[in-house]
């Protein structure tokens, strides 16, 4: 059975502090940032540095941290919406940086705060079918390069960041999935410029004001109020459906490890659903929405604070930008069989 064999991540160095964010919006204090986001810093990816060069930092730290030979890595799964070129895909050249074997399969995939559910399910599969016996799963994001500097709806929230997870044989078992996807909600989270359908030009360059918020069609928007009734409709119903396929109750699960959205959003899931607060884990005040490195960052903090233990079992739910959702249920195994942090 596929599993999660190690964990590592990493952050760019610069961090923009809600003190420098109230110095640009002079309406939010840094206090009122914290209340309304759950988020104190998030950490900025700098000029030059990309999705690519934090996912290879991620790689390097996880195959230093648990001696992975380079040799025993089959396969790279790169997980991104901000990669380096249209083409060719971030996976190949991060097969090239790291040195791995020619012989080694990579491939992107274009998948935001459910892409660590799909990146499991995807490295799952490949292990499980012998078509691999080692996935270098990346997630790995710098949604800040999309953002207006003058968006507050935006950049208060998501900061960049980069999660490597090597799937193979033995680890953190990997059972069951459930997903979703809901095409109709595609303008609630979107970039609209920059793609086939309308490339970027002059015109989409210029800016508009959207109740307070400054953009352009080259950046992002996000409907915040839309993408929160999408996830208080989808996230419980999926949990509902992984909890059934995976014949377990609400009270069977240790840990619940969500997409760490925001503090409001999870909260609100967290009642909503009768979820145990203790239960319940929150860890992105410091770093922001990381997107489609929020999960496995979340996963290994709280490995490091010794809260995913032994003999659990542990529920995991990605949801946003696509529409698109996923959950999973990750089981820890005896002392001797569980990866070590």
């Amino acid at each position: 059975m596929a599993g999660i064999l190690g964990i590592e991540y990493v952050l760019p160095e610069k961090v923009l502090t809600n003190d420098e964010l109230a110095e640009a919006f002079k309406s939010w204090s840094a206090d009122k940032i914290l209340k309304k986001t759950g988020i104190s810093s998030r950490h900025i990816s700098a000029d030059g540095e990309t999705a690519c060069d934090l996912g290879t930092k991620a790689a390097e730290k996880l195959i230093s941290s648990y001696e992975i030979s380079r040799e025993d890595i089959d396969f790279i799964i790169f997980i991104s919406q901000s990669p380096d070129y249209l083409l060719p895909t971030t996976a190949c050249i991060i097969q090239d940086r790291l040195g791995l074997k020619k012989q080694s399969g990579a491939f992107d995939l274009n998948l935001g705060c459910s892409g660590y559910i799909y990146g499991l399910a995807v490295a799952k599969g490949i292990v499980d079918s012998g078509m691999a016996k080692n996935v270098l799963l990346i997630t790995s994001e710098t949604y800040t390069k999309h953002i207006n500097s003058l968006d507050r709806s935006t950049r208060t929230i998501f900061g960049d960041g980069a999660a490597a997870t090597l799937v193979g044989q033995g680890g953190m078992t990997i059972g069951d999935f459930d997903f979703g996807t809901d095409g109709s909600g595609k303008e609630l989270l979107m970039i609209p410029a920059g793609g086939m359908r309308l490339p970027r030009s002059e015109e989409t360059a210029v800016e508009y004001d959207d109740n307070g918020n400054i953009r352009s069609k080259n950046q992002l928007y996000m409907n915040g109020t839309g993408v929160f009734e999408f996830s208080i409709r989808e996230v419980p119903e999926s949990v509902d459906n992984i909890l059934r396929k995976s014949k377990l109750s609400k009270s069977e699960i240790d840990v619940f490890i969500f997409h760490q959205a925001n503090k409001f959003m999870l909260d609100f899931l967290q009642r909503h659903m009768k979820i145990d607060e203790e239960k319940f884990y929150q860890d992105f005040s410091d770093i922001g929405n990381t997107v489609c490195a929020s999960i496995p960052i979340a996963l290994k903090r709280a490995m490091g604070k010794n809260i995913i233990k032994n003999n659990q079992k542990i529920l995991l739910c990605g949801f946003g930008v696509g529409l698109s959702w996923g959950s999973t249920i990750i089981y820890t195994g005896e002392e001797n069989d569980s990866f070590t942090v």
